[in-house]
This record gives C-alpha cells, structure tokens and sequence, in this order.
C-alpha cells in the first residue's frame, strides 16, 4: 500500500502544483550560507558530468528501495551510452510519465551530447551518477556524508570540472 500511495501522491501534487509547492516548503533544510565559487574554466573546455535525481538506473542493477518512506541515499552509476531500453527509473516520490516518454527530462544525455557536437561544452564524462530525490530522516546524512562526497571524489578523479544537477 505504501507504494501506492507514494504514487498516488505524486500524480495529485502534479495536477494542483500548488499544493506540491506547499508541501515542498515543508521540507527545506536550511544549511547556511551557499559556498559560491565561480567558474574557473570555460564551458567550452571544460569536462561535464551528469547527475540526477531522478532514480535512473540500469535494468541490471537493484532499482532504489522504495519499501522506506525515508528514501534509500545510495549510488547509480549508468555509463550515458547506455541504450534507453536498458534504463528504468524506479522513485515512487515524482510523477515520472513524462520522463518514461523522454528520458532526457532527468538524464539529459541526448542534449549534452548536442552540445558537446555544438562545441558549447569540451567534454561529456561517459558515466552518470544517478541518486533518489526523496531522502529523509537518518538517510539524509547518509546522502551528505557518505554518497555526496563518493560522486564528488569519483567526478574528480575523472578530471570531471562541472557538474549538472537535474532535479526530478
């Protein structure tokens, strides 16, 4: 029933967004002060990687745990020439119609691999990093001080200079 309902809720918040914006300010963590750093590189030299947290994962990996209400805070990685019949996306908290239909809605391969053709960004890191949005409770400190810090080491390791973070 708990899944049901998770999806039933998501469907609702997205006919009356305004009641999901409501229900969204509920949930804002406040941390302080945004550690702003401007850009070092230009985008047109510059090596991107894709992030989201949309659920996306393989068909062979295990789909993120929808059996707990406070969200499962680990770790997909989905190499971005990855055919789209081998993706999935399993989040319970987002009405994800859309995203079945076009992908790129979360996990904006196709266009970055436009602009990467188009010369507006140097390099396309080949490996998405794929997280749930909905993380709460204890869980939240797993995404902060486990699984955060994992795909900021990973991207640097792979000379990875900006990130972009798509929200589901």
């Amino acid at each position: 029933m708990g899944r049901l309902k998770n999806q039933l809720l998501a469907r609702v918040f997205t006919a009356f967004p305004s009641l999901a914006a409501r229900w969204g300010k509920s949930l804002v963590q406040h941390t302080g002060e945004i550690p702003w750093v401007e850009p070092l590189l230009p985008l047109t030299k510059a090596r991107i990687a894709l992030v989201t947290t949309g659920g996306v994962h393989l068909a062979s990996q295990i789909p993120f745990d929808m059996s707990d209400s406070e969200g499962d805070a680990s770790l997909r990685e989905v190499a971005i020439d990855t055919p789209r019949e081998e993706l999935r996306i399993t989040h319970d908290y987002y009405d994800h119609r859309d995203a079945e239909n076009d992908l790129n809605l979360v996990f904006p391969v196709e266009r970055l691999k436009e602009l990467l053709q188009a010369g507006a960004i140097g390099s396309l890191h080949q490996v998405g990093f794929s997280i749930m949005g909905h993380i709460d409770g204890p869980h939240l400190a797993t995404l902060q001080e486990q699984t955060a810090p994992l795909i900021a080491r990973k991207m640097v390791a792979a000379g990875v200079n900006y990130a972009l973070l798509v929200p589901a």
